[in-house]
């Protein structure tokens, strides 16, 4: 089974189970690199209808190892959409009443271009050969898209982490292309923490002797120890002490007790090596690599002369910023620093921290204090906007 979702991953790469749009020469992708990429292709999923004025569409950002696939069964792993819980018929982001899209970002490794994807020029997989992807080039990237489909105003640009991220690039580099803004559970700029969580991983990965310096997938290797070693580390980060400790605790995994040997003798144990061997069925190794550097590089403010407030000077756009007491990864105080930037630079914006004990992953569950506020959030917007039900 492993091999055959893995052989099922590279071919998404590709030619993705998802829509498709490709932009030739005559419309390069500018990165901040210097470079250009092209041609290149986003692979995108949508959800309910463009109403008659295009007004009522969703841009949904994904987190670092999400992708397109929100609210429909995922076509690699069989399992539900990664925000269902969110995103449907009368659920928070009404279907219903919404237009919405999500994007696989450029980098990634279902269906838009990245490293898994074959280099027009040699017929190859990119490899190590692809530049390297930032945030901003991952929006730009969605600017085509939503042009693409003939939408010149968002109402909404939502996502949490990595998605968080793009949802205050796109703020602050299209401020007139979004109405209302929802950024949870990230930050400005990434951390030294998370900058080292993120080295360690891809430390893990380029360890591993099947890498192959990056061309692992022209030589039909697959670095899979070091990518399911990444992955549990940073399984780590998205999960809190207390609800690690409630559901695993110091629990024996299958034995009455200890064996005295190095298998995995404790729940939480079993349950990091399940995440990591279930992750690199699904995902690319190389994408891990690029998609981690990108939230490395990702600081708002330095873009900006090292002032956070003037990357929403003017804006108009309305926000509401979301935070859980427990997450570690972007705690608390990286939300008050983008409020209180945005509330320097006058715009309209809404903060709420949630109190859980569920960390980083919190937005990714069934949490309905989150849901109403971010529900409520959007019904008041929508109503303002003559956006009916």
């Amino acid at each position: 089974m492993t091999r055959s979702r893995v052989a099922k991953a590279r071919d998404e790469a590709n030619e993705p189970s998802s829509q498709v749009v490709r932009f030739g020469p005559d419309k390069p992708l500018k990165l901040a690199a210097g470079l250009t990429l092209s041609p290149f292709q986003t692979a995108y999923q949508t959800y309910g209808s463009l109403n008659d004025d295009r007004s009522n569409a969703i841009l949904i950002c994904h987190a670092l190892t999400g992708d397109q696939h929100v609210a429909n069964t995922h076509p690699v792993t069989g399992k539900p959409g990664w925000w269902e819980a969110l995103v449907g018929p009368g659920r928070v982001i009404d279907t219903d009443r919404f237009f919405v899209i999500c994007a696989n970002v450029i980098g990634s490794c279902l269906g838009s271009t990245g490293p898994a994807s074959l280099n027009p020029e040699t017929g190859e997989p990119y490899g190590l050969n692809l530049p390297v992807i930032t945030i901003k080039d991952m929006v730009r990237a969605q600017a085509m898209l939503v042009d693409h489909l003939g939408i010149e105003r968002l109402f909404s640009v939502i996502g949490g982490s990595m998605g968080g991220m793009q949802v205050l690039e796109w703020a602050a580099s299209f401020p007139d292309r979004v109405l209302t803004a929802v950024p949870v559970a990230t930050g400005a700029r990434h951390t030294a923490q998370n900058i080292a969580f993120h080295e360690v991983g891809r430390q893990a990965v380029m360890a591993d002797p099947d890498w192959h310096g990056g061309a692992y997938l022209k030589s039909g290797k697959h670095p899979g120890k070091g990518l399911a070693v990444a992955r549990m580390a940073a399984h780590i980060t998205y999960l809190s002490e207390p609800a690690l400790h409630r559901k695993f605790g110091r629990n024996l995994q299958d034995r009455e007790q200890l064996t005295f040997g190095f298998d995995a003798e404790f729940q939480i144990e079993s349950y990091l090596r399940h995440q990591g061997i279930t992750f690199v069925d699904r995902f690319d190794a190389n994408s891990y690599l690029y998609l981690t550097r990108a939230m490395d590089y990702f600081d708002l403010a330095a873009e900006h002369d090292g002032h956070l407030t003037r990357a929403f000077t003017g804006t108009k756009t309305r926000f509401c910023v979301v935070s859980f007491t427990s997450d570690w990864l972007f705690p608390t105080e990286e939300s008050r620093m983008v409020v209180h930037a945005l509330n320097a630079a006058g715009a309209s914006v809404s903060f709420v921290e949630i109190e859980t004990d569920r960390g980083h992953d919190a937005f990714l569950l069934d949490e309905p204090e989150f849901h109403a506020a971010v529900g409520g959030f959007l019904k008041s917007a929508a109503r303002n906007a003559g956006i009916s039900s």
